[in-house]
């Protein structure tokens, strides 16, 4: 299925959400293909993700590498467009000269913010109003999206109902489905797909990992994460607070899965398996371009902006953070984990404490 050169190698590559911060994953997949010793075998996608994922596939299946790295630009500069008359929330002149990108103690900000926390989307949205369909159907054919063939595409939303995660494939995927999984529930009334009703798929997978296991031969996963697993400081102000409280929120669902998989891991490397089940579980080689350090000056609140120069500003910050890691790492894919799970994701031994003392 995937259009691979003989002087390339597979990777399945996981792709966050955080909104306008998915330009920094644009500016990760430019450099990816730019530099061109990777096929991107499947892709991951949640919220923001998702809609860099279809784009991504549409652009690669009509104009091969090329023609993704267009698509890409055209989407992001067609929601620049779209957000410059439809934002509620806007920038001021001294914004942009200043590089002030955080907006969370701008007056209109804390007044969209609070509305939104206060009043149901199906009353302050009564038309369920969202330009991003707009934009998506200027960008993507989705009838010839379905017949992709070049990459697998994997998009996550959330079942309002059953609170699971909803994976969709290529033949499936739809202007709804992508955004079903860019619904936050606050903004947005829930998207009905075949009589259910879905929500951001970041709540349960931002993004799902276990569809690469069961449905590509491709044992190297990227992941792309914007919302940063740590901070340094602990946060003491209420928009602070709110900030911490959605990263841990939306990285909750893929530590999960990195869990599982630490686990798996492990019944390998310490030979758990009987002789039976050997050689049914894969072992998985992981990679990750994190945004911690090249994201950390920026709030939950700069996830709704638009403007041009930002989203400038985190694609740049996204192929720098690419390209430092194609010069540190391209060479063990296919060979070797260049992430240690533990270490940089669960904590040492899965971050559990010390046993209890006995009872007396």
């Amino acid at each position: 299925m995937m259009d691979q050169s003989p002087n390339t190698k597979p990777l399945n590559v996981a792709l966050q959400g955080g909104g306008s911060h998915g330009a920094y994953t644009w500016g990760v997949l430019d450099k990816l293909l730019e530099d061109g010793r990777l096929a991107i075998d499947g892709l991951s996608g949640t919220s923001a993700g998702s809609m860099n994922a279809v784009v991504y596939a549409y652009g690669k299946m009509t104009g091969g590498p090329d023609g993704a790295r267009t698509a890409l630009h055209e989407f992001w500069s067609h929601v620049s467009e779209a957000g410059q008359w439809f934002s509620p929330v806007r920038t001021t002149p001294w914004d942009g000269w200043a590089k002030a990108w955080g907006m969370d103690r701008s007056p209109l900000f804390t007044l969209f913010d609070a509305a939104t926390r206060m009043v149901s989307p199906y009353v302050l949205n009564p038309f369920d109003f969202n330009p991003l369909r707009k934009v998506l159907e200027k960008t993507v054919d989705f009838d010839t999206l379905r017949d992709c063939r070049c990459t697998r595409l994997f998009i996550s939303a959330t079942n309002v109902r059953t609170g699971r995660v909803r994976v969709f494939t290529a033949p499936e995927i739809s202007t709804d489905v992508v955004m079903a999984s860019a619904c936050l529930p606050f903004l947005f009334k829930a998207v009905e797909i075949d009589g259910e009703a879905f929500w951001d798929g970041g709540y349960m997978g931002n993004p799902s990992l276990f569809p690469f296991f069961y449905h590509t031969g491709t044992d190297d996963v990227l992941i792309v994460n914007i919302n940063p697993i740590e901070r340094h400081t602990v946060p003491k102000s209420a928009p602070d607070i709110m900030d911490r409280v959605n990263e841990i929120s939306f990285n909750s669902p893929l530590l999960g899965e990195m869990r599982a998989i630490a686990f798996v891991q492990k019944l390998i490397d310490e030979d758990w398996l009987n002789e039976e089940h050997k050689g049914k579980l894969r072992r998985v080689r992981f990679h990750a371009v994190r945004a911690d350090q090249l994201m950390c000056d920026l709030t939950v609140a700069s996830k709704y902006r638009t403007d041009w120069d930002f989203l400038c500003d985190l694609r740049d910050r996204g192929r720098a953070a690419a390209e430092a890691w194609l010069l540190a790492h391209v060479d063990d894919v296919g060979t070797c984990s260049t992430v240690d799970l533990h270490q940089e994701y669960l904590g040492p031994d899965g971050a559990v404490g010390p046993d209890p003392a006995p009872a007396p």
